[in-house]
């Protein structure tokens, strides 16, 4: 049987009320956790009010 480990990671967003990604940012955190072997398994955002965001989370696994 596989054993996992998993890794969640929050990524603030800019803005005044939020909600704007720089993806610039968010690719290179990415592909850092990539090169360690972790695999997205999700990603979201939190609502903070009115439909803003103030932060995406990203959840991610690699095998034991």
């Amino acid at each position: 049987m596989d054993r996992w480990e998993h890794k969640t990671i929050k990524i603030k967003l800019k803005g005044f009320s939020g909600g704007i990604l720089e993806t610039e940012d968010f690719d290179y955190e990415l592909n850092k956790l990539g090169e360690q072997g972790w695999e997205l398994v999700s990603c979201f955002t939190s609502n903070a009010a009115q439909g803003y965001s103030r932060e995406a989370i990203a959840v991610f696994k690699r095998r034991k």
